[in-house]
C-alpha cells in the first residue's frame, strides 16, 4: 500500500511538472482579471474549435447557431478492504480484499442546436469498478429548453432532482466517493419531464416533474409514474453544486435545501432505482421485516422519500449535510418499512487551492422498526488538487461498523471493518 501510495504521488508530480492542461494567455488574463467574462467570450467566439478543461474540446459553427462539445474523465481505484471476522464460524469466514478498479470512465457530448435555448446532453459511463455497464451504459441523454433563467424544461434522462450529494457530479466530490447513506436514498437516473429555473439570479432554485420510476434505462409495464421536486434557496447568492471550495471564495456562501420522491411499484419488479438495490434503504430493510408483516410477493408498494440538506463554504473550508426520511407502505397488507439516515462531512485547504484534509459520518438505519440494524461509517480524507477537480489525487480511510442485524453472517456480533481507497481522477 505503501508503494502504492508514493506511486500516486509521483504520477501527480510528473503531470504536475509537465503543466498538464496547459493554459492559454486568455484563460491566464481572466484568472488575473485583466479581461472580464464578457472579454473572454468575445475572444474565443472567433475560434471553431476550443479546448476547456472539464468541458472538453467545443466546436462552433461559422453562423454560431450550432456547437457542440465533446468530452470525459476517468477515476482510477485502488481499494484494501479489511474485513472483521468476529462472526466467522468453521466452515464460514470472511476474505480482506485488494483491487483495482476503473471506478468511472464517463464520456459526454453537449451542446445547443438554432440558440443556445436549446441544448442537449448525452452522457456515457462505460465501466464501473472494472465492470462493463451493461444496460447502463446511457446515464444521461436529455433535451433542455430555457424560456428564460427561471422557467427551463428538460425532457430524457437524467439524475432524479433528490439529494444534493448525488446531483453533485461525482467527479467533483470532496471524498473520493458518495456516503452510503446517499446511495441508499438518492433514487438515482430516471426518464422524464422536469420543470425548473433559478429565481432572483440563483438565490431560489427549484426542480419539480414526474419520472418513470422504474430507474435508468428501464420502461414500465404499467401506467404509474414517479413524482420528485425539489427546490433550494441560497440567502448569500447563488451557491454551485460542488464539493469542495476549490475557489477560495472570498465571500460566504450556504445553501438550504428540501426534496421528495413518491413512486410506485409491484413488489416483484426488477427495477433500476438505487433504493431498491443491495446497498437501497428498501433493499437492506426489507429482508429484516418481521416473516408476518412483509409485503405481498406481487403487492402494490408505495414508497415515500423526504430529504433536507445544507452547505456552506467561504476561504477554503466547505461544510454540507443531508437528512433523509424513508416510507414504504404496501397498499393491501398495510405492512409498512420505515428508514431513516444522515451524514456530515466538513473539509479545509491547508494549501488553498491545493491540499485539503476532509472528515465525514455518516448514519444509517434502515428499517426503524427492528432493533441492531444501523450502519455506520467515518472517514478521513486528504485530496490533492494538482488542476482544480480536472487533476486530483484522492486518499481516504474508513471504518466501516455495522450492528449485529447488517454484520457478517447475519451476526450475532457486530463488526468493525477498515477500508483505505486511493483515487486519481482526469479530464480529457
Amino acid at each position: 500500500m505503501n508503494r502504492l501510495m508514493v506511486a500516486g504521488v509521483v504520477v501527480g508530480a510528473v503531470l504536475s511538472g509537465q503543466g498538464a492542461f496547459a493554459k492559454t494567455l486568455e484563460d491566464v488574463l481572466k484568472e488575473k482579471g485583466v479581461i472580464s467574462e464578457e472579454d473572454y467570450k468575445e475572444v474565443t467566439k472567433s475560434q471553431s474549435v476550443v479546448y476547456t478543461p472539464g468541458e472538453g474540446f467545443t466546436f462552433t459553427s461559422a453562423d454560431r447557431k450550432y456547437q457542440g462539445s465533446i468530452g470525459g474523465f476517468m477515476q482510477l481505484r485502488y481499494t484494501h478492504t479489511g474485513l472483521d471476522n468476529a462472526n466467522n464460524t468453521p466452515t464460514v469466514s470472511v476474505q480482506d480484499s485488494s483491487a483495482f478498479q476503473m471506478s468511472r470512465i464517463k464520456l459526454f457530448f453537449n451542446g445547443y442546436t438554432l440558440t443556445p435555448d436549446l441544448t442537449y446532453k448525452f452522457q456515457l459511463n462505460v465501466t464501473q469498478g472494472n465492470i462493463l455497464s451493461t444496460g447502463k451504459e446511457i446515464e444521461e441523454a436529455y433535451v433542455n429548453y430555457r424560456f428564460m433563467d427561471e422557467v427551463q424544461v428538460r425532457f430524457g434522462q437524467d439524475k432524479v432532482p433528490f439529494a444534493r450529494q448525488f446531483i453533485v457530479s461525482s467527479a467533483t466530490q470532496q471524498f473520493v466517493d458518495l456516503s452510503h447513506v446517499t446511495n441508499a436514498f438518492a433514487p438515482g437516473y430516471d426518464f422524464g419531464l422536469i420543470l425548473h429555473g433559478k429565481i432572483a439570479g440563483g438565490l431560489v432554485s427549484y426542480n419539480t416533474g414526474v419520472v418513470g420510476g422504474m430507474g435508468q434505462g428501464t420502461v414500465r409495464a404499467t401506467t404509474d409514474t414517479g413524482i420528485a421536486a425539489r427546490i433550494a434557496v441560497n440567502p448569500l447568492g447563488d451557491m454551485n453544486y460542488v464539493e469542495a471550495d476549490i475557489d477560495h471564495s472570498e465571500k460566504p456562501l450556504a445553501s438550504v435545501g428540501v426534496n421528495y420522491f413518491w413512486d410506485t411499484v409491484r413488489n416483484s419488479d426488477t427495477t433500476n432505482l438505487n433504493l431498491f438495490s443491495s446497498f437501497g434503504w428498501i433493499g437492506i430493510g426489507k429482508p429484516l421485516m418481521p416473516a408476518s408483516a412483509r409485503f405481498g410477493a406481487t403487492e402494490r408498494v408505495s414508497n415515500d422519500s423526504l430529504g433536507f440538506d445544507a452547505a456552506f463554504k467561504w476561504r477554503g473550508l466547505y461544510a454540507q449535510a443531508e437528512y433523509f426520511f424513508g416510507q414504504a407502505k404496501g397498499q393491501t397488507t398495510s405492512a409498512i418499512l420505515r428508514a431513516q439516515g444522515f451524514y456530515a462531512q466538513a473539509g479545509y485547504f491547508l494549501i488553498p487551492r491545493t491540499l485539503e484534509v476532509a472528515g465525514r459520518y455518516a448514519y444509517l438505519d434502515p428499517n426503524r422498526d427492528v432493533t441492531s440494524d444501523h450502519w455506520t461509517e467515518s472517514t478521513g480524507a486528504v485530496s490533492w488538487y494538482i488542476r482544480d477537480h480536472f487533476l486530483k489525487i484522492q486518499a481516504d480511510y474508513t471504518n466501516i461498523h455495522k450492528q449485529a442485524a447488517l454484520a457478517f453472517n447475519g451476526g450475532p456480533r457486530a463488526t468493525d471493518d477498515n477500508r483505505v481507497r486511493l483515487q486519481t481522477q482526469i479530464f480529457f
